[in-house]
């Protein structure tokens, strides 16, 4: 009968430990769902509060002193970039290129594909410069590059000879500065 008694309490021992490795886990577990509830909501504050932001700007006040878009094309300045580093214009974050703007203005993806376009003895396609910026040549980041650059051309700061040809823009030589649409 002895050993009877020995296996239950052998048992009762290892369904103890059981347990005890068990509610280990689940306190480790209900430490990661609190910090994975705590980002989750950190995320969802920061998402009410861009739509705020959003909402609570106009057209009649913009995030600059001056829109250089709607001025006419001989009105333009680029005091509003001048100096500026990574300036942003409500979300704009790409500006239109005016005379007197370098690259510096630009977000720095941005600014290494203007380097890179630039420094190109030709025209260049969105797959030859993503690994030229350190990334890898995925189909995704090719795509995502080919937007930019895209992006790019629609604001100024490059031009696009054919359909996917990228080369720096034209207008962009010192003696071409009136050489503005």
């Amino acid at each position: 009968m002895g050993s009877l008694f020995e296996e239950l309490e052998a048992r009762e021992t290892a369904a103890r430990v059981r347990v005890e490795e068990s509610e280990a886990e689940l306190a480790a577990m209900s430490v990661k769902l609190e910090q994975a509830r705590e980002g989750l909501e950190r995320l969802r504050i920061a998402r009410e509060t861009v739509a705020e932001v959003l909402a609570e700007m106009t057209p009649q006040t913009p995030a600059v002193p001056v829109d250089t878009e709607r001025l006419p094309a001989g009105e333009r300045v680029a005091s509003a970039y001048a100096g500026a580093e990574r300036q942003v214009i409500g979300v704009l974050s790409v500006p239109y290129w005016q005379p007197g703007m370098g690259p510096d203005v630009l977000p720095a993806v941005y600014r290494d594909i203007v380097e890179v376009v630039a420094d190109a003895p030709g025209s260049v396609r969105a797959k030859q410069i993503v690994p030229r910026i350190g990334l890898p040549a995925e189909t995704g980041k090719i795509e995502g590059t080919r937007a930019k650059l895209k992006r790019l051309v629609e604001r100024g700061w490059l031009d696009e000879d054919a359909p996917g040809l990228f080369t720096p823009a034209g207008r962009r030589t010192t003696d071409s500065s009136n050489s503005h649409d």
